[in-house]
């Protein structure tokens, strides 16, 4: 277990795209299902895409470029040009075809900033296309690993993560929110390593209570405690040769996080009991929604654990694997893509996730049996019908989260579950909401009810949120779009990338690297700011 004494903290770099983003399209829903998830990336190099029926060309890895094609798209082209502050305008066509910017009917030129495309736009063409449009990192490629899909550019890279990790002995640390398929990719790993034969041994460290969690983890000698009738082997006996998964590993009883650190070091541990030392040659992957670096986690054991970190991205920052998604577990269902309605894909698309790819999977599942009961399925009924775990996710909007009296994936049911009320006003007005006991929107939730905030309550209401956007919109009952909007007018909320360098650099040193107090210092959103110091190699 000592094969590397440096750490990979930082994604692989893909040389293949320089110079900055491209600007990319790729399709979440078409009437031909088998073009989901076919991407246009734009190579013009004159910042300028012009998406019609017969134009651009999309394709994905080792199948034809074609475009659009579905009659319901107009002739005459929608026009998106990148404008000098880094951000888009849209222009509409001059046609009938209804159009859709993140669920809503537009029909007037609208600029997004680049930390609006970066989050991914959605556009509806003609209610029966959809398309995500957002940046993309890395060229598309085929490098497929069970379980994990999509084809942006995060998931390219956490695949590629993975196969990196799966060819090393090193020990691995999934990073993650709740759902977002850290086992998945552990269960990755150990299928493609050289120890696919031998067992991937399993345990949550949060279902072990301290006074015996030495015992399982290491084992004990007959005798060691009341009821010791034999000797135990323990996880790092039993993973000897294989692979030992933690998971939930910031839950770790601190007793045992010594004893870890011993064995990630030498592979010697000593079973409860025991008179001598055991080897072990276990394989340890680790994963956690956590953040370990700021709390009471044994830090020699986290530089130990962390030797190839693995950040798995959060739904919400690849929506354009959404339609891919919903594609498999359709069909994991025994489902055709026809059975679920445009209006709730579109819903789908628009919406933040909390809790990530797993709640995406019950939602469409729990879709579908509506759909198949006849009911006319509503997302902002469907997500607070379904558990999701508390965990970062639910953290993210701390602030706004109500476990009993909100929605069971911590939103509120007053902040209109993110964008999920869109969908249902832009495509059929009240008359569809409801529908075989699907429960209304809330009333807040509707757009045209309440004033737009001011000033000052915008300002609060990131105050009060960590300078998060989501978990500010929703506080106020208001859609993401709005609130860039609102954030893009106020006068004393700032965009990183328009605050020099020195002064980003002087006030995360005075906030001791924690980039969510420099981002309320600082007056900008949070995840702007993290993906800018990001881009400028600040961490």
């Amino acid at each position: 277990m000592n094969d590397s004494d440096y750490t990979l903290t930082s994604p692989l770099r893909d040389a293949e795209v320089t110079g900055g983003p491209v600007l990319a399209l790729t399709v979440l829903w078409h009437p031909d299902p088998a073009r989901v998830g076919e991407q246009y990336l734009d190579g013009s190099g004159d910042g300028v895409i012009e998406l019609g029926r017969f134009m651009p060309m999309f394709s994905r890895p080792g199948k034809d470029r074609l475009p659009l094609g579905y009659g319901g798209i107009s002739r005459q082209p929608l026009r998106i040009a990148r404008t000098p502050d880094g951000g888009l305008e849209i222009t509409p066509p001059d046609s009938r075809m209804i159009f859709e910017l993140d669920g809503e009917e537009v029909r007037t030129v609208q600029h997004l900033n680049a930390e609006r495309v970066a989050d991914g736009a959605v556009l509806g063409l003609g209610r029966a296309v959809l398309l995500c449009l957002h940046w993309a990192t890395s060229l598309p490629r085929h490098n497929p690993v069970a379980g994990l899909l999509g084809v942006g550019s995060a998931a390219i890279m956490m695949r590629e993560q993975i196969r990196a990790a799966a060819q090393t002995n090193m020990p691995v640390l999934l990073l993650g929110e709740t759902g977002s398929g850290k086992e998945v990719a552990a269960r990755a790993i150990h299928a493609m390593s050289s120890r696919a034969g031998a067992p991937l041994v399993a345990v949550n460290m949060a279902t072990l209570n301290e006074s015996l969690a030495a015992v399982e983890l290491f084992g004990a000698a007959k005798g060691a405690y009341t009821g010791a009738q034999t000797v135990r082997a323990g996880l790092f006996g039993e993973a000897d040769g294989a692979t030992l998964f933690l998971d939930e590993i910031g839950n770790t009883p601190a007793v045992v996080q010594p004893m870890l650190l011993r064995v990630l070091e030498s592979g010697d541990y000593r079973p409860v009991g025991a008179a001598g030392d055991r080897h072990s040659s276990a394989r340890l992957i680790a994963a956690t929604d956590q953040d370990l670096y700021g709390g009471a986690f044994n830090h020699a054991l986290l530089r130990r654990l962390e030797s190839y970190v693995i950040p798995m991205t959060p739904l919400r920052e690849r929506r354009e694997d959404i339609g891919v998604l919903i594609q498999h577990f359709l069909a994991e269902a025994g489902a055709a893509p026809e059975e679920f309605p445009f209006a709730l894909v579109s819903d789908c698309a628009c919406y933040d996730w909390p809790g990530n790819v797993r709640q995406l999977a019950q939602v469409v599942r729990r879709a579908l049996l509506s759909v198949r009961m006849g009911e006319v399925p509503l997302l902002s009924a469907l997500t607070r019908s379904v558990a999701t775990p508390q965990g970062s996710a639910a953290r993210l909007a701390a602030s706004t989260a109500q476990s009993d009296e909100g929605g069971a994936d911590g939103v509120p049911y007053g902040a209109g579950q993110a964008r999920a009320g869109y969908g249902g006003a832009a495509h059929s007005g009240a008359g569809q909401v409801g529908g075989g006991g699907a429960s209304p929107a809330p009333a807040e939730a509707k757009r045209g009810r309440r004033a737009m905030p001011d000033h000052e309550e915008v300002l609060a209401a990131m105050d009060g949120n960590g300078w998060r956007i989501l978990s500010a919109a929703q506080s106020l009952g208001i859609s993401r779009p709005t609130m860039y909007k609102l954030l893009d007018d106020h006068p004393q909320i700032r965009r990183p990338e328009r605050i020099a360098e020195e002064e980003l650099r002087t006030a995360l040193a005075a906030c001791d690297g924690a980039v969510d107090r420099c981002a309320a210092q600082l007056r900008t959103p949070a995840e702007a700011l993290r993906r800018y110091l990001g881009a400028l190699g600040i961490n």
